[in-house]
C-alpha cells in the first residue's frame, strides 16, 4: 500500500493542466493503485493524479460500490443540472454548493488501455466532473460566485496562517 501526501490549495500543481498519457503501462497501473490507496486513506471518494503531484491525466473514484479509474478522461455529454455540496481533499474543511450536470457520459482509457465510455448520474457524475476539473487545473471553488470564491480563499489563507480550520458545511463530498 502506497499512500502519498495530498497537495493543498496554493500548490501550483493544482492549477496546471495535466499531460495526456500516451501509453497505459505498468507505471500508470501502479499510479492508479497508489491513487486508490491514497484516496481511501484520506478518506475521499475521488482523486486526480495532480492532487498527489503527478501531472498526468488519471482519475480514480469510489462511491457506494461504484468505483473505477480512467486515463485521459473527458466529458462527452452532459444533461440536466443539479446543485449539491462539494468539498475537496486539496481544500480541507471547505464545502460549498456547486451546480453540476446531473448526468454525464465520460470516456477515457481503462487500466488495460482500452477506450471506455461510461454513463453516470447524481453523485458519481458529480465526482467525475470534479476529478476531470482537477486534471484541467480547475478547482471546485472556481465554480462559485465571486463573493463565495473570496470567502473560500480567505478561509484557506487563515487556515494556512494557523487560525482555526475553515468550517465545514453539511453533506459534503471529499474528492
Amino acid at each position: 500500500m502506497a499512500v502519498f501526501p495530498i497537495r493543498l490549495f496554493g500548490d501550483p500543481v493544482l492549477r496546471e493542466q495535466a499531460a495526456e498519457v500516451t501509453e497505459v503501462d505498468d507505471a500508470i497501473r501502479k499510479l492508479i493503485r497508489d491513487m486508490r490507496d491514497t484516496m481511501r486513506d484520506a478518506p475521499g471518494v475521488g482523486l486526480a493524479a495532480n492532487q498527489i503531484g503527478v501531472l498526468r491525466r488519471v482519475i480514480v473514484w469510489s462511491h457506494e460500490g461504484d468505483e473505477g479509474a480512467l486515463v485521459n478522461p473527458r466529458i462527452v455529454t452532459q444533461e440536466g443540472s443539479v446543485e449539491g455540496d462539494e468539498a475537496c481533499l486539496s481544500l480541507p474543511g471547505l464545502s460549498y454548493p456547486v451546480v453540476r450536470a446531473q448526468r454525464v457520459t465520460v470516456e477515457g482509457l481503462d487500466r488495460r488501455g482500452r477506450l471506455t465510455e461510461l454513463e453516470a448520474e447524481d453523485m458519481t457524475a458529480r465526482i467525475l466532473q470534479h476529478e476531470i476539473d482537477h486534471v484541467n487545473g480547475v478547482l471546485f471553488i472556481d465554480h462559485l460566485p465571486p463573493e463565495l470564491q473570496r470567502e473560500a480563499r480567505r478561509l484557506l489563507r487563515e487556515a494556512a496562517e494557523g487560525f482555526a480550520p475553515p468550517p465545514s458545511r453539511r453533506g459534503s463530498i471529499l474528492a
